[in-house]
């Protein structure tokens, strides 16, 4: 991964995004280890804080387990299920605001739960 950074959003992100495309691409499986933060920071030329924040991010996005002194390791098993509950909550949320009350909502679920 070295050199992979634009610049055109939040460099912490950029470095997040890519790991979760390598990920998504098979690079990266369930259980290996990232690179160490002071490696991966080395190869792109960046701070270690901010490849600690990346790997957050991956962490919160349900990617990697962060462990102390041990490494950010792949738990992407459900990878698939994980990417739909999300994009689940923004269609919901975008629903929410055009205007789609819960009941509306729940009767659509329960349409689908019933085929």
């Amino acid at each position: 991964m070295k050199k992979e950074i634009s610049g055109k959003q939040d460099v912490y992100l950029e470095i997040a995004d890519k790991f979760e495309q390598y990920i998504k691409a098979g690079v990266y499986r369930n259980g290996d280890r990232l690179p160490s933060v002071r490696v991966a920071a080395g190869d792109l030329n960046v701070n270690p804080n901010t490849v600690a924040r990346a790997y957050s991010t991956l962490e919160e996005r349900g990617l990697v387990r962060c462990m102390l002194k041990k490494g950010a390791f792949v738990t992407a098993e459900n990878f698939g299920r994980t990417e739909s509950v999300g994009q689940f909550r923004q269609i919901t949320s975008e629903l929410k605001l055009s205007g789609v009350t819960k009941e509306e909502l729940m009767k659509i679920l329960e349409e689908v739960y019933e085929k």
